[in-house]
């Protein structure tokens, strides 16, 4: 089928040649000329504008829109929706807050446009392996839509069927699953977000420890100099804690054993934060994804004043002298 992509950055433009490869035709634009041009050489159609590209496809429209959260996203929806008309469809596969999906969903079913909320896992690898798709919004734009999540989405590939699954319908196996109503793919991919952050902050820090095992600070018979490359690797095969974040660990690992190309500075991109407010809406304790979240606001300081301030509480109760940086 047809289907519009604005915004074609490396998740955007690797979905687009997904697509492509599965018989699908794409109309393509993105503020970057050269992005355009380049899927136009790769058998896209390029459009110059966001009304070039609501032109250029056929009744009804679907465009999905794949640019940055916040305001890019919330312009170009509302643009989308003043082009587009009655039985068209406006998908959202970016990581926009659940809440403002409702709103833009209430809005644009005034005119008769349907709008999903599409989570989307997979990142630069994405192409390759197909991307976890979590879908809000309503079901009869979501089934006519179908082709183009079965297309991007992973499919059952050689993952074993879950024991007891045997006789369960849906499309869970196959990567991507209708999740409920408008703000509800959103709101499943910023919790499935808030867990990556906890699983990448466990394995960080025990890689921590594992490097921490040769400090001279250690009883000589307790030191171990730890190939942590190989640790990974190890892992990797037959362990409980396996996975794909401990894969690209390893890779990572294995181009450089001391990380050295790294400066440690962890960004952010919300859904950790919303899942935090989640969790205090509903009550529910969330210690391990709160300390994470955390931890990424402590990576991007050198000290914080309220470690200067244990500091001097050490110095003052104890006598406890600082260490120098480093030693």
């Amino acid at each position: 089928m047809q289907i519009g992509m604005v915004g074609l950055g490396r998740m955007g433009g690797n979905m687009v040649r997904r697509l492509m490869h599965g018989g699908h035709r794409c109309v393509v634009f993105d503020r970057g000329a050269e992005a355009v041009r380049r899927l136009a050489g790769e058998g896209a159609t390029g459009a110059g504008s966001l009304e070039d590209l609501a032109g250029r496809l056929q009744k009804p429209r679907a465009v999905w829109v794949m640019v940055p959260a916040g305001a890019p996203t919330e312009d170009t929806v509302t643009a989308l929706g003043a082009l587009l008309e009655r039985g068209d469809a406006i998908i959202d596969g970016g990581n926009s807050y659940f809440k403002d999906d409702v709103r833009r969903a209430r809005s644009l079913a005034e005119r008769g446009i349907a709008y999903l909320d599409v989570g989307t896992s997979g990142g630069i690898w994405g192409a390759e392996r197909g991307y976890c798709l979590m879908i809000g919004g309503p079901r009869d734009a979501v089934e006519r839509l179908e082709p183009i999540f079965r297309t991007l989405a992973p499919g059952r590939g050689d993952i074993p069927r879950t024991p007891g699954r045997e006789s369960a319908g849906g499309s869970a196996e196959q990567g991507y699953l209708h999740c409920g109503p408008a703000g509800a793919g959103h709101f499943v991919k910023m919790v499935h977000n808030g867990i990556e952050y906890g699983l990448m902050q466990a394995y960080a820090e025990g890689f921590d420890i594992l490097r921490g095992a040769g400090s001279k600070d250690l009883p000589e018979a307790m030191r171990y100099e730890l190939n942590l490359a190989d640790i990974a690797e190890l892992w990797r095969r037959g362990s409980v804690v396996g996975s794909w974040l401990l894969d690209l660990t390893a890779m990572a690992l294995a181009e450089n054993p001391t990380l050295a190309d790294y400066t440690g500075f962890v960004q952010d991109s919300g859904e950790g934060r919303w899942t935090i407010i989640a969790a205090i809406e509903e009550a529910v304790p969330a210690e391990v994804l709160s300390a994470s979240l955390y931890t990424r606001f402590r990576s991007r300081q050198e000290h914080t004043f309220a470690e200067k301030v244990l500091s001097a509480m050490r110095q003052k109760f104890g006598g406890h002298v600082e260490r120098a940086s480093g030693g």
